[in-house]
């Protein structure tokens, strides 16, 4: 359990689906490991997932299709 940003509140480990506007297309990466706020529901991501999410984003970049949908659990 973690603390939330805002808040102060605890933030239970779930998922959740991020999506990222590069003006040309959106990449959609679904089943995102995260920490949720229980009082907000703010997400809040740990620096592994921030890095993986990043690594995700620039190989869709690659495929410049308009709409990717990725599920982070699978993503090479």
């Amino acid at each position: 359990m973690r603390i939330a940003l805002r808040g102060g509140a605890n933030a239970d480990k779930g998922y959740t689906t991020d999506v990222t506007d590069l003006g040309n297309c959106l990449v959609i990466v679904r089943n995102v490991p995260c920490y949720k706020c229980t009082e907000c529901n703010e997400t809040i991501y740990t620096a592994d997932v921030v890095k993986r999410l990043d690594e995700i984003v620039e190989q869709a970049k690659k495929m410049m299709q308009e709409i990717a949908i990725i599920d982070y659990g699978k993503a090479a």
